[in-house]
């Protein structure tokens, strides 16, 4: 259609529309009202929309450890200071913005953080502060999917041993609406670790110095730092999670356990990106990131505390007692052995000594017949309650006791006096799972 035919279908319309007498359009006012169209619609604002939004304000609290996570519309990058007099912390969330409606101002007053608040530091910047108590150390992470930024704050603690039962915290991984790996005929790894963590629960219990929670005893889908705060809450001794592998290839098969720790192997990047639900690319990113940021402080906690010590430990219990009793039944299976990778899951300072057993390949044909059996699923749990006692028998009981005292709510000198704070705190808990 050329320029002129243009103008006179668009005279046509106006006859057509509101009745008017067929008059000629110049040229010029056309292009002129183009203009002003082009310019209104460039004239809104892009960048509102491009900035991450805050959603939400938790944190949950036990003996000598506290987690707050900030709900995000998106992940974004982050620095972070602790000042002194009063002594706190804070977190500057970079191209962020916190809507008026959002509970601004969490107080906590659980002997390590006294308050946590929030406010638009500048017109880019969103800014969390940590009013505290008492510390020992922290550290801090994006998530990405759904996005959040995790913070663990740890504080100093008097220690005492006492004999106490052992409680190990099992966690079968995925479920609800994540499958997990699928295989070719349809059996989903949310359902063959549940049935194998409930058969450990069932051996374990028979123990009478064992204590064993599930993070999940039923098909729901529980987020990554949820998990992992189960274990805290519950003061667990142990946090063994457990997955069933998959591969493109078709022909992979074996068992491997893994601990918490930085790699530059490729094959365990992959395993730990699908276990984090995110990209091989994004977790490659991530790991950069840990290694130049937290991780160091992250694994000297773990190494002072010989944390990262028996996790080795635990692994090479598990893994070998599997792999024993599975060879036994399946001659093919393959001893991969003990790794190390960054999990989600596994993340945290005050973490006791975890791990995550990858018990079989869903994705290998021979593996998924047998991943299917219960009897196959048996010899699982009996090989990784094997490995837990043999940890235990080890080692002597130890428990941490912690005194906690009410805190005041700090104050607001952090945040630009002009910053809109007016709602009430939000609150979160896992007492009674």
């Amino acid at each position: 259609m050329n320029k002129e035919q243009g103008v006179k279908d668009c005279n046509a319309l106006c006859v057509m529309r509101y009745g008017v007498k067929e008059k000629p359009l110049h040229p010029l006012f056309l292009f002129t009202a183009l203009c002003t169209l082009i310019t209104l619609l460039f004239s809104i604002p892009l960048d509102a929309a491009d900035k991450a939004e805050i959603k939400n304000i938790r944190s949950w609290s036990s003996q000598g450890y506290t987690r707050v996570i900030i709900d995000l519309s998106q992940p974004v990058e982050f620095t972070k200071k602790r000042l002194s007099s009063p002594d706190r912390l804070y977190f500057d969330l970079k191209n962020s913005k916190i809507p008026r409606e959002i509970q601004n101002n969490l107080p906590v007053g659980d002997g390590i953080l006294k308050s946590v608040r929030a406010g638009q530091f500048d017109p880019d910047t969103v800014r969390i502060v940590l009013d505290l108590e008492t510390m020992d150390d922290f550290n801090a992470y994006i998530l990405d999917d759904p996005a959040k930024l995790v913070i663990d704050v740890n504080a100093k603690k008097p220690e005492k041993l006492v004999v106490t039962r052992r409680v190990v915290v099992l966690d079968p991984g995925h479920g609800g609406h994540d499958p997990g790996a699928v295989g070719k005929k349809g059996l989903q790894e949310k359902d063959v670790v549940l049935n194998v963590a409930l058969k450990i629960k069932e051996i374990l219990s028979k123990e009478p110095n064992i204590e064993v929670v599930l993070t999940r005893d039923r098909d729901v889908f529980i987020r990554l730092e949820e998990r992992s705060l189960i274990a805290l809450q519950k003061e667990a001794d142990l946090f063994v999670s457990i997955h069933a592998n998959a591969s493109p290839n078709r022909g992979a098969r074996g068992i491997e356990t893994y601990l918490q720790n930085w790699t530059n192997e490729e094959e365990a990047i992959r395993v730990a990106a699908r276990e984090n639900y995110v990209s091989l690319k994004r977790m490659k990113e991530k790991m950069a990131q840990y290694k130049s940021d937290d991780l160091g402080k992250i694994l000297s906690d773990l190494n002072r505390d010989y944390k990262r010590d028996e996790s080795v430990a635990l692994a090479n219990y598990i893994q070998s007692s599997l792999y024993s009793n599975v060879a036994r039944v399946h001659a093919k299976t393959v001893n991969l052995g003990v790794k190390q990778a960054m999990f989600f899951v596994l993340m945290g300072a005050s973490m006791p000594p975890s791990i995550l057993a990858e018990v079989s390949f869903v994705s290998n044909p021979e593996e998924e017949r047998l991943l299917a059996s219960d009897s196959y699923r048996g010899v699982i749990a009996k090989s990784i309650a094997s490995g837990i006692k043999t940890y235990f028998s080890s080692s002597a009981p130890v428990q941490k006791v912690a005194v906690v005292k009410k805190g005041d709510r700090g104050n607001w000198d952090d945040l630009p006096r002009s910053a809109d704070v007016h709602a009430k705190p939000s609150r979160a808990s896992f007492a009674g799972r």
